[in-house]
């Protein structure tokens, strides 16, 4: 009786926790799929080029994204940022586990990260916390830096690249370059 009271008790605490910070920021942490994951690399991949600079995901949750994009850009670092506690935490043991060398996690608030050396910024946020973001990367993202979001767009700017992931919802990529 006891340890079911301990589980119960660890189990509203994750949801709790998750709970908050999506109060907090607008945004839950929801994974990427992987057929979402397979078109974002495939937009990028028809943009042609590779990446050469800093990689940032802005709101990284469960870590996913982020290890397929280190896999991808290995001369790349990779900075994954989630602000949700339980998120990061799996995100950030799994790359202690079998991570690659040039991705990073980090437990903050990507509002507070300077962009300004970015050759890429990848998304998955929804529309209100895409509008508060915008101004943050139309000031400091460098021109020619290539900006990635799953399913929301940028209100008022021009996609390079679009394509519809084959996922039950028809998620739409969006691929942006600034400047």
């Amino acid at each position: 009786m006891t340890m079911d009271i301990a589980i119960t008790a660890m189990v509203l605490a994750i949801i709790a926790t998750i709970f908050a910070s999506t109060m907090f920021t607008g945004a839950s942490p929801v994974p990427t799929s992987k057929s979402v994951r397979d078109t974002m690399m495939a937009v990028l991949a028809d943009a042609g080029g590779t990446i050469e600079g800093p990689i940032y995901e802005l709101g990284a949750a469960w870590g996913g994204l982020a290890r397929v994009l280190a896999g991808r850009y290995p001369a790349s670092p990779v900075r994954a940022f989630e602000i949700s506690l339980l998120p990061w935490a799996v995100s950030a043991v799994r790359h202690y586990l079998d991570g690659p060398q040039n991705l990073c996690f980090r437990l903050k608030d990507f509002n507070t990260v300077d962009l300004s050396d970015a050759a890429l910024v990848v998304c998955y946020l929804p529309g209100e916390t895409m509008q508060k973001l915008k101004p943050k990367l139309e000031a400091e993202l460098p021109k020619g830096a290539l900006v990635l979001s799953n399913t929301f767009a940028f209100r008022g700017w021009q996609p390079i690249k679009t394509r519809t992931a084959s996922d039950i919802y028809a998620s739409q990529v969006y691929l942006y370059r600034v400047g």
